[in-house]
């Protein structure tokens, strides 16, 4: 059975995706799944070679048959939306998809048509298969995009005989994150010590705790603020969550970076000892020992 672990962050900047990114490279028999859909970045430090693109569609948008339409306004009165100017032309940028103006036309001019809102890849990268997606710019419906990420990545793990699919989950709380997130055998919380961090911390720990989807934490950049680091220790202890990395700040990771690089491929820093440790601690978790 293929397992399924999806790190996500309350806030975005935490880490995540250069911690993501160390997994995967630690991982021998796994599938990786961008799902930060609205702003992916794994390709730049894994730079895929992409041999698969899909057309994603989203909302449908409203469109009106000018032949049949005699500007009653009807449309224009029932869209909660005003996204149907007094021209009777549909604004695609602030159409939702939600057909009421379709339904209300008593000429039937107005009829919802599929629109391209975005696309998802599939590549070959230095440590396995990648599927990543790209929405476009003031698109919605990024939840159903990551469902189509997720998917194909099983799809693919089933087909090649991995045992594992690591995700790269979207900051937030929001539907997207869920998507994400429901369904896996674990979940990783990337958080840093600051206010904020520690908010948005316990929000998402809401939402695994209300999937009932088991849980650790990892706090980044730990030694900024010690106390602070602290507080969020005690507090995962006091709700049964289990910090299974305390990652020091150190400049490596922005070198890495740079050179479009995973930390744990410069074995000699000494945070590869502690990701390698993490990653160690969540294959136990998981119950694989095939990573």
């Amino acid at each position: 059975m293929v397992k399924q672990i999806t790190i996500i962050s309350g806030k975005g900047g935490t880490g995540k995706t250069t911690i993501t990114s160390s997994f995967a490279a630690l991982a021998d028999n796994a599938v990786i799944a961008d799902c930060d859909v609205d702003a992916a970045d794994m390709h730049l430090i894994l730079q895929p070679d992409t041999f698969e693109t899909h057309d994603f569609y989203g909302l449908k948008l409203a469109h009106i048959n000018k032949d049949l339409c005699t500007g009653c306004d009807t449309c224009v009165l029932n869209c909660r939306f005003d996204a149907i100017l007094e021209s009777h032309i549909v604004d695609p940028y602030r159409c939702e998809g939600c057909g009421v103006c379709e339904y209300v036309c008593p000429e039937t001019a107005i009829v919802m048509k599929e629109k391209k809102a975005g696309e998802y890849y599939c590549s070959h990268t230095r440590f396995g298969p990648l599927v990543h997606a790209k929405l476009g710019i003031g698109e919605e419906a990024s939840g159903k995009l990551v469902s189509n990420v997720r998917q194909r990545a099983s799809e693919i793990a089933e087909s090649s005989g991995k045992g594992l699919i690591i995700i790269d989950g979207p900051p937030g709380t929001g539907c997207s994150v869920i998507a994400a997130m429901t369904g896996t055998d674990l979940v990783l919380v990337v958080t840093e010590p600051t206010v904020s961090g520690i908010h948005d911390l316990d929000r998402v720990l809401q939402v695994a705790r209300h999937f009932r989807i088991p849980v650790a934490v990892c706090i980044n950049k730990c030694d900024l603020n010690p106390e602070m680091s602290q507080l969020i220790f005690d507090h995962c202890a006091e709700n049964g969550v289990n910090v299974v990395g305390r990652i020091p700040y150190n400049r490596m990771v922005i070198d890495a970076m740079l050179e479009g690089k995973t930390i744990v491929e410069n074995p000699d820093n000494e945070l590869s000892g502690e990701i390698g440790s993490m990653w160690s601690v969540l294959l136990s978790m998981l119950g694989d020992n095939n990573g």
